[in-house]
């Protein structure tokens, strides 16, 4: 399974709901989130700052990450970023890819 980060800031919708709804509660419904995709959450972190959660979570597919941030941008109570994440082993495979790549107005 790919790791994805999810990076998600709060509507101000979502923050009234959160006052209403304990942290621990919204742990819980991404790890549900998470299982209903064949995945598993890694973690979820609060922050301070633009971003208001960071979650981790391994899922079997692109797809799956794509519908995960579609669960959350369509709910209106969040907005979410997704990055995928690589190991160290994946980055080393990918540097001894040999891309065929020309650049736009350059040669091959």
């Amino acid at each position: 399974m790919a790791k994805y980060l999810f990076m998600g800031t709060y509507t101000r919708e979502g923050l009234q709901a959160l006052k209403e709804d304990a942290a621990t509660a919204r742990r819980e419904a991404v790890s549900r989130l998470a299982a209903s995709l064949g995945g598993q959450l890694e973690s979820f972190y609060f922050a301070f700052g633009e971003t208001d959660t960071f979650v981790v979570l391994d899922l079997p597919s692109p797809e799956a990450a794509a519908a995960a941030a579609f669960a959350v941008n369509s709910s209106g109570a969040a907005t979410d970023t997704t990055t995928v994440l690589l190991t160290p082993e994946q980055v080393d495979a990918a540097r001894d890819l040999t891309p065929v790549y020309r650049p736009p107005g350059g040669s091959e």
